[in-house]
């Protein structure tokens, strides 16, 4: 069974709750059981983002003041899964919960910013005289490419659906030790810390350093120290898979259901991501509620156990591009506007796309998700970034 070619009549479903605790579905952190409304107003600006966005599944969810209200629809089917109750590959924004990870390894003393990330992955292994940190890598400033140069000879039979496969963790670490014992001893042009590229390949080192000098397997160290702690139960690192991939309905594996992705065209499924060892660059799924809840936790970090970590990762660090008017965080793209600093990160996998952003002056939050890979037309993350940035945000 395909999905249907999308077609003109999406349906649009509401999933809307009170304040955090105190939430119409009666559970605590606000469910997507349908409830009372976020407010026509934001109702009504949901709506007509998904009603924006051409593809399978859409969801559109936002945080104002404290009410949520979260909007779905799509141009397939109603899933046997409400669209706003699936898990979403949130691809690169993904980075966020890897870098407030080491926000937190920081302040406790484990690591720190300027630790080289080789003596993490290699002790006793020589470190260059200017070598790649923690910081450099999480703030893509280590002079690293976007992916291992040995990585694409056996990512492209498989580009289109899953690249990173079959390139394990052990890779992932082996490209950078070599690459990083090759230049101890040595006069290098190109110095860390001196130009921003971004890159996978180093956040996912960054994920690998800091699971090896904390002992604890990556999976296991991203739960324990941040999903836990913010009560991200609908948030997890693994697919739950389909018994078959090409069935547009969503995959399940317990409680757990992850919404299919589909190729550029709407139409043609795409099997759950397999990230290999990339897994703290572009790993996480998320529901919209959880991705709701890890927003407001920016929004309001003396709510959380993690409040001197959320302050960090909202410190401005660097500043790229023409006049140096790009503005980075630990771990977030911050852009100003008339209410003070917004911040946000997209993410993009072979079939899905993901939008997170806060913005504290307005004590707003937008998370949003769809289940078609980009294409040049796409609507999708300008529709999202204006509900936070545009001339007349969320408010």
């Amino acid at each position: 069974m395909t999905t249907p070619a999308p077609t003109a009549g999406r349906g649009t479903a509401a999933h809307t709750t009170g304040p955090r605790g105190s939430d119409a579905s009666g559970g605590p952190g606000g469910s997507c059981a349908s409830g009372d409304s976020g407010g026509p107003a934001l109702d009504d600006r949901l709506d007509a983002a998904v009603h924006a966005v051409e593809a399978p599944h859409v969801v559109f969810a936002a945080s104002v003041g404290g009410r949520r209200a979260i909007r779905s629809g799509g141009t397939a089917p109603p899933p046997a899964v409400e669209r706003a109750r699936l898990r979403y590959e949130a691809g690169s924004a993904s980075k966020p919960y890897t870098g407030l990870l080491l926000a937190a390894l920081t302040l406790d003393g484990t690591v720190g910013r300027g630790t080289p990330a080789l003596a993490c992955l290699a002790p006793g292994a020589a470190v260059p005289d200017d070598p790649v940190t923690l910081l450099h890598l999480v703030t893509h400033t280590s002079r690293l490419p976007a992916l291992p140069r040995d990585f694409y000879r056996q990512a492209l039979p498989r580009w289109s659906t899953n690249p990173f496969a079959g390139y394990p963790a052990a890779h992932v670490v082996d490209a950078f030790v070599r690459r990083e014992t090759a230049r101890t001893g040595r006069r290098v042009r190109r110095r860390p810390g001196t130009r921003w590229h971004y890159s996978n390949f180093g956040v996912s080192v960054l994920g690998h350093a800091l699971a090896a000098a904390t002992r604890t397997p990556w999976e296991t160290l991203l739960h324990e120290r941040i999903l836990a702690p913010l009560a991200l139960s609908g948030t997890a690192l693994t697919p739950a898979p389909p018994p078959d991939f090409s069935d547009a309905g969503p995959a399940r594996a317990g409680d757990a259901a992850d919404a299919v992705g589909h190729r550029a065209d709407g139409v043609t499924p795409v099997p759950p991501l397999r990230i290999g060892g990339f897994a703290p660059a572009g790993g996480v799924r998320t529901t919209p509620a959880d991705a709701l809840t890890f927003l407001e936790a920016h929004l309001h970090p003396e709510r959380t156990p993690l409040a001197e970590a959320l302050h960090a990762v909202r410190a401005p660090l660097l500043r790229r591009g023409l006049g140096h008017r790009h503005t980075h965080t630990l771990t977030w793209f911050q852009h100003p506007t008339e209410h003070g600093p917004a911040y946000f990160h997209c993410g993009a996998t072979s079939g899905q796309q993901t939008f997170l952003g806060f913005c504290p002056g307005t004590d707003v939050a937008v998370a949003a998700h769809t289940t078609r890979r980009y294409h040049r037309t796409d609507p999708f993350l300008p529709t999202a970034y204006t509900l936070l940035l545009g001339p007349d945000p969320l408010s």
